[in-house]
């Protein structure tokens, strides 16, 4: 799998680039059939919004985007929306290929 950052607009330091890349890789714990993760950080009017898109299998795309005026808190929110969106989908997964005998 392998993850990029891109900034949008204004100077993202160093440091965040590689905190955003490093939360991003973690992801994999939640669904492992993930091809490529793209973290994009932008600025505007002094608050960071974050947006991850996640490739996963059969070319769908997960997707979450955060404003916030810290732009570490951002990071944190949007891994937190993508975590519950890929166990979401993961759970669909598993219930649709073994669903319940009643």
């Amino acid at each position: 799998m392998q993850v990029s950052v891109v900034e949008r607009s204004g100077n993202i330091s160093d440091a965040v680039k590689t905190y955003a890349r490093d939360k991003a890789s973690k992801l994999v714990r939640f669904y492992d059939h993930m091809t490529a993760i793209e973290v994009i950080i932008g600025s505007q009017a002094q608050k960071f919004e974050v947006e991850m898109i996640a490739r996963v299998d059969h070319r769908q795309t997960l997707v979450a985007s955060e404003l916030h005026d810290d732009v570490f808190a951002s990071v944190d929110l949007v891994v937190d929306k993508l975590e519950r969106q890929l166990t979401r989908h993961k759970e669909k997964l598993r219930n649709r290929k073994h669903p319940d005998s009643a």
